[in-house]
């Protein structure tokens, strides 16, 4: 029976070691993806405009390239969009989805603030669900054999482009 008083104490000590370990993350707020170093799922999109429009082939050409999901309504997608301008201008190839959006507005926004995609697809919520999509801004970075090398969740800032996405543009590169 004297074992019983040892129960508390050590499941104390036990949640205590799996919060700690938790901790230790290197980003804890970062959201894993189940899709990091797997093949990217299947592009799954409808036309938007007459903008050139994402395939599948798209994603297993050759050379590194990222996945951006962005809508209009996003505030977030606005504040990250010079990040994408300037990626673009630096040569990275960017292909879009814009989820669940009107699509004149989707058309609207990119007229605004500029087009950095060399593709892109409306996408009703399908292809985001498929890609663990939690909500947008997302992107990911892919290889050039079309496996996910990053899943980015939230807006590139300055800090995240260099922090984050520039070195795994580089892994991708390998």
């Amino acid at each position: 029976m004297r074992w019983i008083v040892a129960v508390p104490p050590l499941a104390f000590a036990g949640l205590a070691l799996l919060f700690w370990t938790g901790m230790q993350r290197e980003n804890p707020d970062a959201l894993p993806s189940a899709l990091v170093n797997k093949a990217a799922p299947q592009v799954q999109v409808t036309p938007l405009g007459d903008l050139p429009l994402l395939t599948p082939d798209a994603l297993t050409a050759p050379g590194v390239k990222l996945v951006n999901f962005w809508a209009s309504w996003c505030g977030p997608c606005r504040a990250e969009h010079p990040m994408l301008e300037q990626l673009r201008a630096e040569g990275v190839v960017i292909h879009g989805v814009n989820y669940k959006d009107k699509p004149d507005q989707a058309l609207g926004f990119l007229a605004e603030l500029g087009n950095p995609y060399a593709s892109i697809g409306a996408d009703a919520g399908r292809m985001a669900l498929d890609w663990g999509v939690y909500g947008v801004p997302e992107t990911y970075v892919i290889n050039g054999k079309g496996d996910v090398v990053l899943r980015h969740a939230g807006p590139i800032t300055a800090q995240e482009l260099d922090r984050v996405i520039r070195p795994a543009l580089a892994k991708a590169a390998e």
